[in-house]
């Protein structure tokens, strides 16, 4: 079976209009802007309404892209929605947005990867649409993490924001530019324990003691993410980069997760790779978990840092703990 190519047609993100800036823990937790700053680079965040859920957002962030393009949400074969912060445990996120943007043809699903979850998506999308099974994917990155963040602890409620953001994904015409060339994944669950919200599952279902526990909030180990996720997401790149004959050089721009500025510059420097070719955005919106890199893109687009042809490193590290790195030539 010959395989096709597959690009990314269409782009579009949402971030909720709320800014919540730095002096507001200075006000609550006792935590300066300049120590904010410097130790993550966020300056502020979007923060979304309370009760407001991810299958919104992501409804919002996935109309974009289908309005953009003058398609039909007739159109659209299949919905995967990325999220950590899902409306609820069952039915999928992927359901209720299908629903909101009446893609009456979509089936669709969630991925439970964290913030490594859009990059998951959208090669599971490539794949679809590489065999020919389907022609249009609407791939979505959406978490609404202010509703999993603790505002009491200090060294974790500083670092999330709320947002999402969604591509659309079909074959790529022998003329287009665009390909998603090729990827690596990765995951090991003996660091589970680093990045984590244990209540609210099988495990830990919820109760009166998960809930005085704090269970049901963003659990982190600083320092085991960073070490992980710096060595991780510099190894993903060369082995990724070396599988395809290409060199740092043949990068045009560097799109990381957006979790923590210093994770970036280090991840950078391994690379060679001078801040002119790395899209950083997280002073903006901090850490939105799967949504950082479709917000990450924007950017680039508006600050015109992307051609057509340009050949684009993705990375991400998340909860699992997982891990990816994509290689894609821009479409636009």
């Amino acid at each position: 079976m010959r395989l096709l190519q597959a690009k990314i047609s269409g782009l579009g993100v949402y971030a909720p209009p709320e800014i919540r800036a730095n002096d507001y823990f200075e006000r609550t937790v006792n935590v300066s802007d300049e120590w904010i700053v410097r130790r993550t680079g966020i300056r502020e965040r979007r923060i979304c309404r309370p009760g407001t859920p991810s299958s919104e957002l992501a409804a919002l962030a996935g109309r974009r892209v289908i309005e953009d393009l003058g398609i039909s949400p007739a159109e659209v074969d299949v919905v995967i929605v990325a999220t950590a912060t899902p409306d609820m445990i069952f039915p999928a996120t992927a359901c209720l947005v299908q629903h909101k943007l009446e893609c009456r043809r979509a089936w669709g699903f969630d991925i439970s990867a964290a913030c490594s979850g859009f990059l998951f998506g959208m090669q599971a999308a490539v794949q679809f649409i590489r065999t020919g099974a389907l022609q249009r994917a609407l791939v979505i990155g959406v978490d609404v993490m202010s509703s999993i963040t603790d505002y009491s602890d200090p060294s974790t409620c500083i670092l999330f924001g709320d947002g999402a953001g969604a591509v659309l994904i079909e074959p790529a015409d022998e003329r287009d530019d665009c390909v998603l060339i090729d990827f690596l994944h990765e995951g090991d669950g003996s660091l589970a324990g680093s990045l984590r919200i244990p209540g609210g599952g099988s495990l830990h279902p919820a109760s009166h003691e998960t809930v005085s526990k704090k269970m049901h909030f963003v659990h982190q180990d600083g320092v085991s993410v960073f070490k992980y996720s710096v060595c991780k997401l510099a190894e993903l790149c060369q082995r990724l980069l070396a599988r395809n004959n290409l060199t740092i050089n043949d990068i045009k721009l560097f799109v990381p997760h957006q979790g923590n500025r210093r994770i970036m510059a280090a991840v950078a420097e391994r690379l060679n790779l001078c801040s002119s070719h790395v899209i950083v955005n997280i002073d903006k919106y901090g850490n939105t978990g799967a949504a950082t890199i479709p917000l990450a893109l924007q950017s680039a687009m508006n600050e015109q840092r992307l051609n057509r042809g340009d050949i684009v490193l993705l990375a991400a590290v998340g909860a699992g703990m997982t891990a990816g790195a994509t290689l894609l030539r821009w479409s636009y």
